[in-house]
């Protein structure tokens, strides 16, 4: 095959499709959404994969399908079920929009999934990239899959060097990925482009001699796979100090908030508290966001754990305080609900992962008698 720069596009599009295939049916992972045919299956295992790893989603999409075998059995659902499931996978929305669009397939579409593009990106969460991987894989409709594997690919492939945060360098890559795709076999193609940049065209390292299109990859003929694909350099990730309440009451309860749907982690239950103002110290946060969330006063006493974490666009480091209620009764001033639930009954509601991990040492508390670290 000739460097594909000088070659007509029809002869790209042909050898590119079929060598690639090629190495995809003789190399391919053996995962689990690739052993059924069913659309729903298959958008449940696109959904999960977006910015997650395979090994993170497989335990999460046994687990979930379990619980919700079929497109009627999660439309059904409670939505604190189904973030139940989700919890831990992160980016939650994806498991409410994936709640509400299977409401939406079964009250409008016959428990069907949609099979033409128009129809099926107007279901809540699903936007050109699913859109795609859902019609070709599970329909073998001819759409092209764009995601950070397969811009890899094809920015080494034809030596592109411009850089991939932008717009037209996407767009680039989406004709040339639309030329491409196999008309024979469009879900394939697209598993196989995403399982090349997966696990032989890696961001660093790349096994180039194990690649079935170095050949004619420009960036491997001219010694640039360290250089391209190029991307400019992130903003830098804010840093957030946030400060929470652990209040317990005689029972031994501990109180937990519901967030709002329309925010980040909605749906999910917390300890109640918020970012840390300028000028005030981590005591007075906790004072002042439980005075703004709950319409109480609280007296707060020593930190009880302080632990990091981060999530896509900032990082965070929690602290937990012991606290008491000394005026007022907790009201849901700015979630949706307050619960007080014990240690052993915590485990029925989802909470994001820097509140798992707080239950996780408050388990650790010998005999779980918590009321007595508050003040100790």
């Amino acid at each position: 095959m000739k460097n594909p720069i000088q070659t007509k596009s029809y002869r790209v599009s042909y050898s590119f499709s079929e060598i690639l295939l090629d190495w995809y049916h003789k190399n391919k992972r053996d995962l689990p959404w690739r052993r059924t045919d069913s659309p729903y299956k298959i958008w449940v295992s696109e959904i999960m994969l977006q910015q997650t790893r395979v090994d993170t989603v497989i335990p999460y999409y046994h687990r979930f399908l379990e619980a919700f075998p079929t497109v009627y059995d999660l439309a059904d659902a409670d939505q604190q079920k189904v973030l139940k499931q989700w919890e831990g996978l992160g980016y939650y929305s994806r498991g409410r929009n994936l709640h509400q669009a299977a409401k939406t397939v079964v009250d409008h579409f016959n428990g069907n999934i949609p099979s033409d593009y128009e129809t099926i990106t107007q279901l809540k969460g699903i936007g050109p990239y699913t859109a795609a991987a859902v019609l070709s894989i599970a329909f073998q409709k001819n759409h092209a899959v764009v995601d950070g594997n397969v811009i890899r690919v094809l920015a080494r492939f034809y030596g592109i060097e411009d850089d991939i945060r932008s717009g037209k360098t996407k767009k680039r890559v989406q004709a040339f990925a639309d030329e491409l795709i196999s008309e024979d076999e469009p879900g394939d193609f697209n598993q196989a482009i995403m399982e090349l940049g997966a696990t032989v065209c890696t961001p660093k390292n790349p096994l180039c001699d194990q690649c079935p299109l170095s050949l004619d990859c420009v960036a491997y003929q001219t010694v640039k796979t360290d250089s391209i694909p190029y991307k400019s350099p992130a903003k830098k990730v804010p840093h957030h100090q946030i400060a929470v309440g652990i209040i317990v009451n005689q029972k031994n309860e501990l109180l937990i908030a519901l967030r709002p749907n329309d925010v980040m982690l909605g749906g999910l239950w917390e300890f109640p508290g918020g970012k840390k103002e300028n000028g005030e110290s981590l005591p007075e946060t906790v004072s002042r966001e439980l005075t703004e969330e709950l319409g109480v006063e609280v007296d707060v006493y020593n930190k009880f754990k302080q632990l990091k974490h981060a999530y896509s666009h900032f990082k965070i480091t929690m602290h937990a305080y012991w606290c008491t209620i000394v005026k007022g009764t907790p009201k849901p001033i700015s979630g949706k609900e307050l619960r007080w639930v014990s240690l052993s009954e915590i485990d029925q509601y989802p909470f994001p992962k820097a509140n798992k991990t707080l239950i996780d040492e408050l388990k650790q508390i010998k005999n779980s008698d918590l009321t007595r670290f508050i003040s100790s």
